[in-house]
């Protein structure tokens, strides 16, 4: 867990950021627009893990970073802490809804002005529960948040944006599938799923209750299938405990998407189900354009999952035709693909709306 200096730190700046952007949300949507028209929201505010985590871990006293070459070998200005060859999924959202990209909260001191659009709280290692993240916790950073931000004018300014949550994977990885964690002791899946979205839907009415109304709540992939799981079978293959487990996870995050609808007045929740078009590119990764659906772009040893891309590590040439970029992250072409979906898919991607949908709603 973050020490309170840096969390306190960086609830500062989300105060700031959002005071700025309450000052000027009434013409921010005209200037934002990246691709000729205007944005279609204010701006977007992110929290999660290292999938959409975009530098927020580079300067904290952690080894989830991803701030050293060959990550963002295809992104512009090289790695920035992105766990990607490039783009994250949130990248592309951010592209699509009109906005520049999200910057981490780590930049708020140097380029306050691009707060305006939002603000990315992603941190590697994160979890939804208390135990799990290491150096960013949703929760406790919630207690700080709700005593920093009382003013209603605040709610008011930011019900209009987009708040993109993706959490869970490491209560998983880094909690329950861990040998010195003795969680797996206490829950079976489905007990330790109701867990997690008790805990999740507690701290997302208190993102309610800060004034936020229009949520995507993205789903856990096909998490047995990562490079990292690969390279544990004997045979390479996937790993259907995994799978298993992590299902009810899913059901009830789609359950909970529903009770929040239903629940709180004036709230939009919807539920990205990355699981299922994940699950769908692995079964058809050629109809996608892919062709290496078994092992890492960047890694070591078997599937190259054993061991993570290392600094300065020669990456694979053809990376748009790799559906895993390291042991456990996706590369920028399948990121893209979740953006995409995400923003205008149908129903099997994005349940009740998709995020072009919620956020002209």
């Amino acid at each position: 867990m973050a020490d309170s200096g840096i969390l306190m730190k960086k609830l500062f700046w989300a105060v700031v950021v959002l005071c700025f952007f309450i000052a000027n949300h009434s013409n921010a949507q005209e200037e934002a627009g990246v691709s000729g028209r205007p944005a279609l929201v204010p701006a977007m505010f992110v929290f999660g893990d290292s999938l959409i985590d975009n530098g927020n871990n580079n300067n904290l006293a952690s080894f989830a970073k991803a701030n050293y070459f060959p990550y963002g070998i295809d992104f512009r200005g090289g790695p920035t802490g992105r766990f990607s060859n490039g783009y994250t999924m949130v990248d592309t959202v951010a592209i699509l809804l009109g906005l520049p990209l999200i910057p981490p909260f780590s930049e708020a001191q140097t380029s306050g002005d691009r707060m305006r659009y939002g603000v990315n709280f992603a941190s590697a290692a994160a979890g939804i529960l208390d135990n799990t993240g290491a150096n960013f916790n949703f929760e406790n950073s919630l207690d700080q948040l709700s005593s920093l931000l009382g003013a209603g004018d605040l709610s008011q300014g930011i019900a209009k944006s987009i708040f993109f949550i993706g959490m869970g994977s490491n209560d998983y990885l880094n909690n329950y599938l861990m040998p010195n964690y003795d969680t797996k002791n206490h829950y079976n899946a489905q007990q330790y799923a109701d867990l997690l979205t008790r805990q999740y839907t507690q701290q997302l009415t208190r993102l309610y209750n800060l004034g936020a109304r229009k949520f995507a709540i993205a789903g856990l992939g096909v998490m047995g299938c990562i490079p990292s799981m690969l390279a544990q079978s004997a045979n390479g293959a996937c790993s259907d405990a995994v799978n298993e487990l992590v299902r009810p996870f899913n059901t009830n995050t789609k359950m909970m998407v529903n009770r929040l609808n239903a629940n709180l007045p004036g709230a939009r929740f919807t539920f990205i189900d990355i699981g299922n078009t994940f699950q769908d590119l692995l079964l058809n990764p050629g109809s996608y354009g892919f062709t290496v659906v078994n092992r890492g772009c960047c890694g070591l040893g078997r599937n190259r999952g054993q061991v993570t891309c290392l600094p300065m590590q020669p990456p694979c040439p053809d990376r748009s035709r790799y559906v895993f970029w390291d042991a456990y992250h996706p590369t920028e072409a399948v990121n893209v693909l979740l953006g995409k979906k995400a923003f205008s898919g149908g129903s099997e991607a994005a349940f009740p709306f998709n995020i072009q949908q919620l956020a002209n709603m």
